[in-house]
Parts: C-alpha cells; sequence; structure tokens
C-alpha cells in the first residue's frame, strides 16, 4: 500500500471521528449529562471505569472516545508532516490538532469548575471547527484536492468572494448562538414554530429573546445563501465544483431551518433527542460545506494557471 493511501485512510479515519465527537458531544449536552462524572477529571467519579448510569456512560464515552480521535489525530500529523508534500494539508491537521485540544482542555475546565454558558458554548463551535479542518484535509487526498489548490476553471467576482467568506463567519455565529440556546436551555422560549409564542415578533425577553434572535439570524443565513447561491450560478458552469457546492450548501441550510423547527414542535416527545442530533448533523454538514467553498473560491481569481486545470465534479 503507498503512502498516499495511508494518508488517506488516517485523514479520513480522523474525519469521521471528529464527526463522532460532533454527534456525542450534542447527546452529552441533550441529555444533561455533563455532570456524569461528577467534578473529576480524566477519571469518572474517581474511577478508571465508573459504575454503571446512563449519565455517567454518555459523559465517559464523549472523554474515551476524544481521547482516542486525538491519538488517530496526532498519527496524522506525523504521517502528513513526514511524507505529504501539500502546504495546505500541514495547515488542515495542525488546526484540527490545535482546535480538538483547544475544546478538551474546555470540556476539562467546565467539570473542574463551573463555566458560564457563554463559554460552554465555544465548545461545541471549537469542535466543529475541528472536523471542519479534518474534512478539509481528508478532501485534500481525494478527487476535490486539485480543485482546493488550483481551483475549477471558474473566474468570480473579489465581490463574490468576499461574500462566500462573509457567509462563513456568518454562520459560524449563527452555530454558536444554537450553541448558546442549548446551554441555557433556553428552547422552550418560543413554544410553535416558524412563530415564536403565536406570535412574528414575541416580547423579547429572557429564553424567548436568545431563541428569537437564533431563529431570526438563521433566517438572515438562508437567504444569504440563496443570493450567494444566485449571484455563483451567474458566474460559474453548471459542472463547477463553486456551483455544486453553493447549491449543497444552500439545500443544507434549508433542511438546517426545517430541522430547527423540527427540534422545537418535537419538544416533549421521544422523538426529540433525535430530532436535535439530526440540527446537529445537518449544520456540520453545511459548515464543512462552506469551508470547501471558501477554500475553493480563493483560487477563483482568474489567474492564468487557474484555468489550465480542469474542474472536478462533485456528486
Amino acid at each position: 500500500m503507498t503512502m498516499h493511501h495511508w494518508l488517506k485512510r488516517f485523514s479520513f479515519a480522523s474525519m469521521i471521528g471528529m464527526f463522532l465527537i460532533l454527534l456525542m458531544g450534542a447527546l452529552v449536552t441533550k441529555t444533561e449529562s455533563g455532570a456524569g462524572c461528577g467534578d473529576d477529571w480524566p477519571l469518572c467519579n474517581g474511577k478508571f471505569i465508573p459504575a454503571y448510569t446512563i449519565e455517567s456512560m454518555i459523559e465517559y464515552s464523549h472523554r474515551f472516545v476524544v481521547g482516542v480521535v486525538s491519538l488517530v489525530l496526532l498519527a496524522t500529523m506525523i504521517l502528513v508532516f513526514m511524507y505529504s508534500n501539500r502546504k495546505d494539508a500541514k495547515w488542515y491537521i495542525t488546526g484540527a490538532m490545535f482546535f480538538t485540544l483547544l475544546q478538551a482542555v474546555l470540556g476539562a475546565l467546565a467539570v473542574i469548575m463551573p463555566q458560564s454558558s457563554l463559554v460552554m458554548a465555544l465548545h461545541f463551535g471549537f469542535s466543529l471547527l475541528s472536523f471542519a479542518f479534518t474534512l478539509l484535509l481528508a478532501l485534500v487526498y481525494t478527487r476535490f484536492g486539485d480543485s482546493m489548490q488550483r481551483g475549477d476553471g471558474t473566474t468570480l467576482t473579489k465581490g463574490v468572494r468576499v461574500a462566500i467568506w462573509s457567509t462563513l463567519v456568518f454562520t459560524y455565529v449563527v452555530v454558536y448562538l444554537g450553541a448558546f440556546v442549548r446551554h441555557t436551555e433556553a428552547l422552550g422560549g418560543c413554544i410553535g414554530w416558524p412563530l415564536c409564542n403565536g406570535q412574528v415578533i414575541p416580547e423579547l425577553t429572557g429564553a424567548t429573546a436568545i431563541v428569537f434572535v437564533h431563529r431570526l439570524a438563521a433566517a438572515i443565513l438562508g437567504i444569504s445563501l440563496l443570493l450567494l447561491y444566485l449571484a455563483v450560478r451567474m458566474q460559474a458552469s453548471s459542472d463547477s465544483s463553486l456551483y455544486r457546492a453553493t447549491r449543497l450548501s444552500f439545500i443544507f441550510v434549508v433542511l438546517q431551518i426545517l430541522s430547527g423547527g423540527f427540534v422545537t414542535l418535537s419538544i416533549g416527545y421521544d422523538v426529540y433527542l433525535l430530532a436535535s442530533l439530526l440540527h446537529t448533523l445537518i449544520v456540520s454538514c453545511l459548515f464543512g460545506m462552506l469551508c470547501y467553498l471558501s477554500i475553493t473560491s480563493l483560487q477563483s481569481t482568474g489567474r492564468s494557471k487557474v484555468q489550465a486545470y480542469a474542474a472536478p465534479r462533485l456528486p
């Protein structure tokens, strides 16, 4: 087996591992299992193998997976720095390792000492960044790697490129607001969907204000991605990577908004946990796709070397 295949396998293992961490972190929050191991870290209630309770097993399983994935990331980093000639791959694995360690430290601090909801909301955001870096790393060793390094032959205006990166940043803000809603347990502040407590604009106090701001930001993001899709459609061919990535991003944001409504309407029902995990899954796909779109857009400046390469196609 060639070293390229080993790099590909380890990068994909890192990506899958980070995706699992995202879902397990959401599960910990939604089941309120964060205190399942008491205030001990890295042990759980003073034991290496804790006594069986649902909360302790969920929390400790999350810690265990973070530890295993961190080792996989370390092995991947060693392989990338020793055998890969792609500078961007080295940046991606470094970013993934940095944010993985950062979210692990933040998680440990949350166990040892109380943290505010503003700080705890960063935990999911850092995990999402780690996943995005591992996704980009995995794509480097696929047929999409060339478009990330050399472009797909499309020329975008500076305004569209700025809009793409601005949308990525705003998406992270929306994700943070969603994590803040979870950690403040404010979801019940808006009963019903799409209206909030039967009103277009409810009384903006307490939990209602927190949820409504998140909903409003999500709506703005949906409109922004629609406009971005139309703009890219005018400048890119229908078979270009940029066009297909923008189209998929718009599809994901629509699904994300609908899944948010599903979460709200499922409150009090057994399907609530499944709806919450689905919400997390879709936003991870959305953010990852926007990261790929943003990186690829950097190569769409119309320089001659960009035009010399054929565009790989997204499925």
